[in-house]
């Protein structure tokens, strides 16, 4: 039913659309409309750079496919903050795919790629005030670890996040 590739040099545009419509139907809400816009525009673009011929990263990108369409995308690697694990640094749903269970397809392959990769277990920070994707990400086995920190999206007000960690 879905596909999985590793994001290459010319999926800067796909990747930047779902980012920009996953983001706009999650996150606009929380910031005043011309900050919301400013940065589902800027999510359209920024990709490019992420998979540009010589971009250095450690990130491994995947988008999930249905029919030639991608929908999803999974971007991950070493944690930067916690040695020995990895972390889930973007995972976004295209508004298009929520509810035909790409994400979740997609959360499987993302896991089966990091444990492949000689991580036992990942972690990843969500907005506290997400229902929706605390929700997925305790489906996909992950567990709060009581962590929180605060996040600020650029507006000089920052949102708490909490921190999901996923074992095996």
């Amino acid at each position: 039913m879905f596909t999985f590739r590793r994001a290459g040099r010319y999926d800067g545009d796909v990747l930047g659309e779902i980012h920009a419509a996953a983001w706009e139907a999650a996150y606009a809400p929380f910031f005043d409309r011309e900050f919301a816009e400013h940065g589902v525009r800027s999510r359209r673009t920024r990709w490019h750079a992420r998979v540009a011929p010589g971009a250095a990263t450690s990130t491994t990108m995947l988008l999930a496919e249905r029919d030639g369409r991608a929908l999803a995308l999974a971007a991950f690697g070493p944690s930067s903050t916690r040695p020995g694990l990895a972390e889930i640094l973007s995972f976004y749903g295209h508004p298009d795919g929520w509810g035909s269970g790409v994400a979740a397809a997609l959360m499987a392959e993302t896991l089966t790629r990091v444990r492949d990769a000689g991580f036992a277990r990942t972690h990843l920070w969500t907005l506290r005030d997400t229902p929706r994707s605390r929700r997925f990400y305790t489906k996909c086995g992950f567990t709060g670890t009581g962590a929180e920190r605060p996040f600020d999206f650029g507006d000089g007000n920052p949102l708490t996040q909490v921190e999901y960690e996923h074992a095996g």
